[in-house]
């Protein structure tokens, strides 16, 4: 399916335009060649595409982002599936979120990071495809240190996440996929806000995204307060991922929990969901025994 006799420079944005075409036709002049010389595998600043007469038109087909059903036809089909949360509260925020990749119903990893440290008082989560949540966030933090240097001051939540939704907004409909919540404290206070790869930006006191985030929805929905204390907090965080990847089967392994404070974020524990289940199983049983 993909060939070394294809290799673009720089910007994979330029496939299929004619800036790209004019570059294979310099590329050929001289030559007798009809396509571009060949390059080798790996080979720094290069892209590989497919070798097939149109790359674009073959990835726009083969390669994208998907929901439901829509994929079918597809060479490759994006399978995805997580569960990350995040809420406010009076003392902070709760960032809590699963552990395993997946592609459909193939497990790659049981110890994914889904938390980006951008900052000491900014996170990420990572929901949709990893590379474009770990690249693009991390390109985030980038930009925000930059800000720091230039206005010798740190960055507002609100500020870094509309970052991101602009910089998803000049990439839409190139297949991106990203679900993410952006989170901090700053002068104003806790903030979130939800960031997808469309350039949708929300403010709320609470989110959840991807695959199993129904079943947290159910828990944050039925328990979530403002005034819980941060015992309480740290424990709706806890149960509503356990209940996730407890129905969800593309959610699961080890439950990663960070509390965010006017200090900065801490992260609190990396529990595995198995143990939680028997913790739970057994107050349960408790519960009904009396």
């Amino acid at each position: 399916m993909f060939g070394s006799s294809l290799a673009i420079g720089h910007d994979i944005l330029d496939i299929g335009s004619s800036k790209f075409d004019r570059r294979n036709d310099e590329r050929a002049i001289g030559s007798g060649a009809m396509m571009p010389p060949s390059l080798t595998l790996g080979e720094p600043g290069q892209f590989e595409i497919p070798n097939v007469a149109d790359p674009a038109h073959f990835c726009r087909n083969n390669f994208a982002s998907a929901c439901g059903n829509s994929d079918q036809g597809q060479s490759v089909k994006f399978a995805k599936g997580t569960t990350t949360l995040a809420f406010k509260f009076d003392g902070g925020i709760i960032v809590s979120v699963d552990s395993r990749s997946t592609m459909g119903a193939y497990i790659a990893s049981g110890t994914v990071k889904k938390v980006i440290e951008i900052n000491p008082f900014l996170l990420g989560t990572m929901a949709g495809g990893a590379a474009d949540c770990s690249f693009w966030e991390r390109n985030l933090g980038m930009q925000c240190r930059m800000y720091e240097l230039r206005n010798k001051k740190r960055i507002t939540v609100a500020a870094a996440s509309k970052l991101l939704a602009n910089t998803m907004s000049s990439y839409r409909g190139y297949g991106l996929s990203m679900g993410t919540m952006i989170t901090g404290w700053d002068e104003t206070g806790p903030q979130l806000y939800y960031v997808d790869d469309d350039g949708t930006r929300l403010h709320g006191r609470y989110f959840s995204v991807g695959s199993g985030s129904t079943y947290a929805y159910g828990v944050l929905d039925t328990y979530y307060r403002p005034d819980l204390t941060v015992e309480e907090a740290i424990d709706l965080g806890k149960r509503a991922i356990y209940h996730a990847c407890h129905r969800d089967a593309m959610s699961g392994s080890i439950n990663n929990l960070y509390h965010v404070t006017k200090d900065g974020w801490v992260k609190i524990h990396a529990i595995d969901v198995n143990d939680m289940h028997y913790e739970f199983l057994e107050e349960k049983q408790n519960a009904m025994s009396s």
